[in-house]
């Protein structure tokens, strides 16, 4: 039973490290080269803040799950994991959520502020901006899933112990 729990939080942990990875690499190679009226520009995502911080959360989550997946099953540092991983869904959640407003902006504009939609012009950028943050999204839910799957075990200590 006890190689059961283990196997499956080593499981949503690699499952998760793929997840942010991906998310991470795909936003890292999220460019494209356009002109437009004889200007050209590139869209990058270095060009947006919000991008950034994506690709740090989700990096350094990459680098948190890959720790964690060679650290003894068997510690004595298990509520503190526990914390971190919490800590690791806030921060993903947070750079998703910041991606969406940016996404919903580059996709629609803003008629009030008088930002004009991009991803008319640029829709490759735009595609894998978009592919990446729903990579964002299944690393963060794999994590939610393990802060879950702590919790309850954390749980069914306190109440064996009474």
């Amino acid at each position: 039973m006890i190689f059961s729990k283990r196997f499956a939080v080593f499981v949503l942990r690699f499952l998760a490290l793929g997840a942010s990875i991906s998310a991470t690499a795909i936003m890292i190679t999220s460019r494209e080269t356009v002109e437009v009226l004889n200007i050209k520009f590139e869209a990058k995502y270095t060009n947006t803040p919000t991008f950034v911080y994506f690709v740090l959360m989700n990096a350094i989550a990459s680098g948190y799950s890959l720790i964690l997946l060679f650290f003894p099953a068997k510690n004595k540092f298990g509520h503190f994991i526990l914390v971190l991983d919490l800590i690791m869904v806030l921060l993903l959640d947070s750079s998703i959520s910041a991606c969406l407003a940016i996404g919903q902006v580059a996709k629609k504009g803003n008629s009030h502020a008088g930002w004009l939609p991009i991803c008319g012009q640029v829709h490759k950028f735009c595609d894998h901006a978009a592919i990446a943050v729903a990579a964002g999204f299944v690393a963060s839910i794999l994590y939610f899933i393990i802060v879950l799957y702590s919790i309850h075990n954390v749980m069914n200590l306190f109440t064996l112990k009474n």
